[in-house]
C-alpha cells in the first residue's frame, strides 16, 4: 500500500529504508508514511442454533458466503460499527452483547486488516437486503456453504462451527 503523495506538504514521496522497512518519505519535509490495517466489524447473529449469513453480490469473492460485517469509520467504535453494517445491510437492528474476539487478515485485495466479531445479544426486525448482498441464511453448522468470503470471514465461521461442533 502507498501514499504516492505527502499528505503534510503535498510533494512526491520517495522511498527511504526506515525501521528496517522500505517506506515513503517526504524529501521536502521528512513525513514518513507508517501503511495501516484495515479495521473491520461483524456480528454474529443466531437463531435456533443457525448462523446468519449474507451472500456478496459484488468482487472480491462474489457469490461467497460471509457474515454481516463492514469497514470501522475513523471516529467510529467498532462495536458501532457491527450494529450499523447490520442494519445497513440486512435491515436487522441488533444489540450486542460482548467482544467475542479478533481476526487478523492478510487475504484480502483491498489491504490486510484486523475484524472485531460481536455476538448479537438481541435482533428485531424482519431481514431487508441491500445491493451488497443477494441472499441471506440461516445456516446449522453443519450446513455451512464451501464457498466463504475471505478477509477473516472465513476464519470467524470457522471458529463457530467447531464451537457449535463441539457443544453437540
Amino acid at each position: 500500500m502507498t501514499a504516492h503523495y505527502c499528505f503534510q506538504c503535498g510533494h512526491v514521496l520517495e522511498f527511504r529504508h526506515i525501521d528496517q522497512r522500505e517506506r515513503e518519505v517526504c524529501p521536502s519535509c521528512n513525513w514518513v508514511y507508517y501503511a495501516q490495517l484495515k479495521v473491520g466489524a461483524a456480528m454474529l447473529i443466531e437463531r435456533d442454533q443457525k448462523l446468519l449469513l449474507l451472500q456478496r453480490t459484488y468482487e472480491p469473492w462474489q457469490g461467497s458466503w460471509m457474515l454481516p460485517a463492514g469497514y470501522v469509520e475513523a471516529d467510529e467504535d467498532p462495536q458501532d460499527a457491527a450494529q450499523r453494517e447490520v442494519f445497513e445491510e440486512t435491515g436487522l437492528v441488533v444489540e450486542s452483547s460482548e467482544f467475542h474476539y479478533a481476526y487478523y487478515f492478510s487475504d484480502d485485495p483491498r489491504g490486510h486488516g484486523v475484524s472485531f466479531i460481536y455476538k448479537a445479544n438481541r435482533v428485531s426486525g424482519e431481514i431487508k437486503l441491500n445491493e451488497e448482498s443477494s441472499a441471506a441464511q440461516y445456516f446449522f453448522w453443519h450446513e455451512i456453504p464451501p464457498y466463504l468470503t475471505k478477509g477473516g470471514h472465513d476464519q470467524m465461521i470457522a471458529e463457530w462451527q467447531t464451537r457449535q461442533r463441539d457443544s453437540q
